[in-house]
C-alpha cells in the first residue's frame, strides 16, 4: 500500500522533520536533556517528586565498587544492573533469583559473581553508554510484574509508552515482544505495537511490521482483550513528569508491579512516531487540541481528566 504526503497531512500524521523541528527543538531545550538521558538523574528527580519507580539499591562508580559487589549483593533480592547513560535497552542485566552461589536470570540460566562483576565493569568503562563515555552502573530492585498481562508477550513483559505534550497525555501504546523480535519490545525487529485508548486504558489497534493483526502471533492471545489496570494512575504519573522535567514533548515508559502498581522505568526526550501506527491515528489533531489550552493553568490531575475526556476513542 502506498500513500502521499497530502494524505498523511490530512490524517494528522506527524513526520520526523515535524517532530525534530516543531516538537523537540521548540519544546525540549538541549540543556534539559541530561535529566532524562542520564537515568540516575532521572531516578533522583522521580524520587524528589515522590513518583513511583523501581527502588535504587546502589550505584557502581569505580572499579573499587566492582570488587565490593559480592558483599553488597549478598542480601539483595531480585535486582537489575543497568547503565545510567545507556540506550535501546543495551547493557541491562536482570537477576531474578539465586541458586546456591549462582545468580539466576529470567531465562533460568545462571551466572557467577565474576560475570556480574565483569558486566558492571563493562558498564562503567562506557561499553553501553552514548558516545562510549565513562558511565556508572545502577542497581535497582527488580519489578515484580503483574500477571494482568500474561500471554500478551513472548518472553518479555509489556511496558506502557505514553506521549505527553505540554503536560497532557495525548497518546499511548504498549510494545509486545514476539519470537521474531527475540523477546525484545522492538517494533523494528518484529514486536507488536498495540494502541491504548487514553480515555479507558483499553486496547485499540494492533500492528506487526506495519500489518494489522488480532491475536498475538506466538501466544494466540486475543489482543482486543488487553486492558490496563489502574489506568488513571498511569496517565497521572505520566502527566506529572512534565512538572519535573519542563519538557513539552516527552515519552514516559511505565510497567505494572503486582504490589506497587505503576512504576516509571524511564523518560525519553525524543520519543518515536510509531505510536501513530499502533493507534491508527495521527498525533497532530491532539497537539492542536492541547495548543488551544495555552494560557489555561491546570494541575497534572486536571490535565489527566481533560485528556481522558478529550481523547477517548
Amino acid at each position: 500500500m502506498f500513500t502521499t504526503p497530502s494524505k498523511l497531512r490530512k490524517a494528522g500524521i506527524v513526520g520526523m522533520n515535524w517532530r525534530n523541528v516543531r516538537m523537540i527543538a521548540q519544546y525540549n531545550p538541549r540543556r534539559l536533556y541530561p535529566q532524562v538521558d542520564d537515568k540516575l538523574k532521572t531516578k533522583l528527580l522521580l524520587a524528589k517528586a515522590n513518583l513511583s519507580a523501581p527502588e535504587l539499591l546502589g550505584v557502581v562508580k569505580t572499579q573499587g565498587n566492582v570488587r565490593e559487589l559480592e558483599e553488597f549483593l549478598a542480601d539483595c533480592g531480585p535486582f537489575v544492573i543497568k547503565p545510567a547513560n545507556g540506550s535501546g535497552g543495551k547493557g541491562i542485566l536482570v537477576i531474578a533469583g539465586r541458586d546456591g552461589g549462582k545468580f539466576v536470570k529470567p531465562s533460568g540460566s545462571g551466572i557467577d559473581i565474576a560475570e556480574v562483576r565483569k558486566h558492571a565493569s563493562s558498564i562503567i568503562s562506557g561499553l553501553y553508554s552514548l558516545g562510549g563515555r565513562s558511565d556508572v552502573a545502577m542497581i535497582e530492585e527488580m519489578v515484580q510484574f503483574s500477571d494482568a498481562f500474561d500471554g500478551f508477550s513472548f518472553q518479555g513483559v509489556p511496558d506502557i509508552r505514553i506521549i505527553v505534550y505540554k503536560g497532557y497525555p495525548v497518546m499511548a501504546m504498549t510494545r509486545l515482544s514476539t519470537r521474531a523480535s527475540d523477546g525484545k519490545a522492538n517494533l523494528h525487529q518484529g514486536a507488536v505495537g498495540l494502541g491504548i485508548d487514553i480515555g479507558t486504558g483499553r486496547a485499540l489497534k494492533a500492528v506487526q511490521n506495519g500489518r494489522p493483526l488480532t491475536h498475538h502471533p506466538d501466544t494466540g492471545k486475543e489482543l482486543a482483550t488487553f486492558d490496563v489496570p489502574q489506568w488513571n494512575d498511569f496517565v497521572l504519573q505520566a502527566s506529572m513528569c512534565y512538572e519535573i522535567t519542563t519538557m513539552g514533548y516527552l515519552g514516559v515508559d511505565l510497567v505494572l508491579d503486582k504490589e506497587k502498581g505503576p512504576q516509571i522505568l524511564e523518560l525519553n526526550a525524543r520519543p518515536g512516531l510509531a505510536i501513530q501506527i499502533a493507534n491508527d491515528m495521527g498525533l497532530l489533531p491532539r497537539f492542536e487540541v492541547v495548543d488551544a489550552q495555552d494560557g489555561i493553568e491546570r494541575t497534572a490531575a486536571e490535565r489527566t481528566v481533560f485528556a481522558r475526556q478529550q481523547f477517548v476513542a
